[in-house]
């Protein structure tokens, strides 16, 4: 039987990437899809908007007409954090699966998100990064920092990019406090002096330093830069184009439709 997925976000950056996968895979279907609800594109067929062809759906103008014209298995949501969160908790209210592809989620929100999920004794998924290399880079990472006590990270996007640091950073922050067990990173012997405020970057509670770059060209890229008594340790990751995280995003909405209580991470797939 295959898997009924609406995508909230639909004319956004990866929610056009999304769709002609979607399309492609014969074990989903794709059965509705919203936006802002004033725009141009509502009432318009999906296929239209996204893919050259019609498909008989059309765009919805809210996430209630959506879930009623639609009745999907897996919501895949790429809109911003507050609405992303107050979608999954209509979505699971009426039977349907979250999964959060947006930026900008905090630990409050995840409690509050498991918190529903057990509630509605359904699953859900939040996924940072979709990109297998992505994943890879965090978890390398991750063991790097068992062994390293300096770190800092660089991330770097494009301008149309609202939220800083990006999900993807402060997951990679997530894991390094996990690797440090306890310790602080990036011991200082001296009082750093900012002529600028902010130029050194923000801290996490673990005290990795991260720093964010929104300029054209770019995609999503991400530095991981560790440093000891004379060596350097650089985990880099580049993402040139939408197409890296197709592969993940299907193997999450089959992972999501079948999985039981909150899921965090594509890591949790491979």
């Amino acid at each position: 039987m295959t898997i009924k997925v609406a995508i909230a976000g639909i004319n956004g950056k990866m929610g056009r990437a999304s769709a002609p996968a979607i399309v492609a895979d014969p074990e989903l279907s794709l059965v509705g899809a919203f936006g802002k609800s004033d725009a141009a594109y509502v009432g318009t067929d999906i296929g239209d908007l996204v893919l050259g062809k019609s498909l008989g759906v059309k765009v919805s103008p809210d996430l209630d007409d959506c879930l009623a014209a639609s009745h999907p298995d897996v919501l895949l949501e790429f809109t911003v954090a507050p609405s992303a969160l107050e979608h999954a908790r209509i979505c699971l209210s009426k039977g349907v699966r979250p999964l959060i592809g947006t930026s900008g989620l905090v630990a409050a929100d995840f409690e509050r998100l498991s918190s529903w999920v057990d509630e509605a004794g359904l699953g859900a998924m939040v996924v940072p990064n979709f990109s297998v290399g992505a994943v890879l880079m965090m978890e390398f990472a991750r063991q790097a920092g068992k062994h390293f006590g300096h770190v800092e990270v660089i991330e770097m996007h494009g301008t149309k990019k609202v939220d800083a640091p990006s999900g993807t950073a402060m997951y990679t922050t997530r894991k390094l406090a996990e690797a440090a067990e306890g310790r602080t990173y990036n011991p200082r012997e001296v009082q750093d002096h900012e002529l600028l405020t902010g130029c050194r970057g923000g801290v996490t509670e673990a005290g990795v330093r991260v720093h964010s770059l929104r300029l054209p060209g770019l995609i999503s890229h991400q530095d991981v830069v560790f440093g000891a008594d004379g060596e350097l340790l650089s985990i880099r990751h580049d993402s040139f184009n939408t197409n890296c995280f197709l592969k993940g995003i299907l193997m999450s909405i089959k992972a999501t439709r079948e999985m039981k209580g909150l899921t965090v991470g594509l890591e949790s797939l491979l």
